[in-house]
């Protein structure tokens, strides 16, 4: 069963495209919470949160003047700001009170014929606690590029990233019953919508894939579960990281290499 975009997506703007970027600041005149990402970075860079109907305004008349700027340069648009604006999910599952998401793996190993791979990754904490209101960035992104801007990165850094046994054990021992999960949720439900979704993903992007024998590529896809455990696709990372700067990374990140190759 193919899935409808609202049932694992936020609720997604490009701003490089006229119409789309009318219909965010049409729609987000409500009081919630948006984050605005590059379509083409990784490390958190370039991104930014939306909280307040002024923050909304400034960027619409950045937006607007750069618009203005290219025109009378006769620069078309789509040149400009290559960016996209995600509704922010404000009430996330937590672990131990911290905001997390999980990165897997979707391998590409051929594309004559089309063969797929999944392999699980792993958790990805924040050092603090969650506060939604909060203007750290290190509060609300995951990634271990952002995280190491936090004072507390070194002395916690073994502890912002979980094996996914040791996720399944947290959610079996915290969640199952109050949840009404079943056992293993993150090995059984969990794994099987990330797999539903990176498929559906594969299978609307492929027709945009080039084909020749040797063809291949890795892609990191980052999850994220609200707190009524539902799973939300974030992204998908073309470059994804494979450093192993602590402890759990140094036992994942070279099996996910080897096994790639």
């Amino acid at each position: 069963r193919l899935l409808k975009m609202e049932e694992f997506f936020p609720k997604s703007f490009r701003l490089d495209l006229k119409d789309e970027r009318n219909a965010f600041f049409e729609l987000c005149k409500e009081e919630q919470i948006w984050i605005c990402k590059p379509s083409c970075s990784n490390q958190g860079r370039g991104i930014f949160l939306l909280k307040n109907p002024a923050a909304v305004n400034t960027l619409q008349a950045k937006l607007h003047s750069t618009e203005e700027h290219l025109l009378n340069k006769r620069v078309p648009y789509q040149a400009s700001q290559a960016r996209i604006v995600q509704r922010y999910i404000h009430q996330p599952l937590l672990l131990e009170g911290k905001k997390f998401d999980v990165r897997s793996y979707l391998l590409v190993a051929c594309t004559a014929p089309y063969v797929l791979f999944f392999a699980q990754g792993y958790v990805r904490l924040t050092c603090v606690n969650y506060d939604a209101t909060s203007d750290d960035l290190t509060v609300h992104l995951t990634n271990q590029y952002m995280q190491k801007k936090n004072s507390l990165y070194s002395q916690l850094k073994d502890e912002t990233v979980w094996r996914m046994e040791h996720f399944n054990s947290y959610v079996n021992e915290k969640f199952r019953k109050t949840s009404g999960l079943p056992e293993d949720w993150v090995f059984t439900v969990f794994t099987k919508r990330m797999q539903q979704i990176m498929l559906q993903c594969f299978l609307a992007a492929k027709h945009k894939l080039d084909r020749k024998l040797g063809y291949f590529d890795l892609i990191g896809c980052d999850f994220l579960i609200d707190e009524n455990f539902k799973v939300w696709l974030l992204e998908m990372n073309a470059n994804p990281a494979l450093h192993t700067n602590c402890k759990v990374l140094r036992d994942i990140i070279p099996a996910v290499v080897y096994e790639s190759l």
